[in-house]
């Protein structure tokens, strides 16, 4: 089941409409590099349905969920960086910066990172 939206840039590169160099692809979801990489490798992991974010998650969607996660070690192996570590980060909403409303994953590595990742502060404040 597909529902492509054809405003949205994601569901865009699925269809071929946008150009993207494609790391990895199979029938439930589409992986390729970001094109504003913030580590030696950073590739986007997206289902090829559109959902929206991880609030619209829906119980009917736990094969896609399931599949965009096990994308993340194969994606991994092809980059080079499964055995050296990497990290997988979903933003959802403005306050995590989501800017395209697609449900993706960012798969980063090919560094050592450091913790926690907010920027100018070792701890959180409420």
């Amino acid at each position: 089941m597909t529902n492509h939206h054809p405003e949205c840039l994601f569901c865009r590169i699925v269809s071929g409409e946008i150009p993207a160099k494609i790391i990895y692809r199979n029938e439930h979801v589409v992986a390729f590099r970001d094109i504003t990489p913030v580590a030696p490798q950073h590739v986007l992991i997206i289902p090829v349905r559109h959902i929206a974010s991880l609030n619209d998650l829906e119980v009917e969607d736990e094969a896609t969920a399931g599949n965009i996660m096990l994308a993340a070690g194969t994606v991994a192996g092809i980059l080079g960086i499964r055995e050296s570590g990497y990290r997988f980060v979903f933003n959802t909403g403005p306050d995590a910066l989501q800017s395209v409303f697609h449900i993706h994953g960012h798969l980063v590595g090919g560094k050592e990172m450091g913790w926690p990742p907010f920027a100018g502060s070792s701890t959180l404040h409420g």
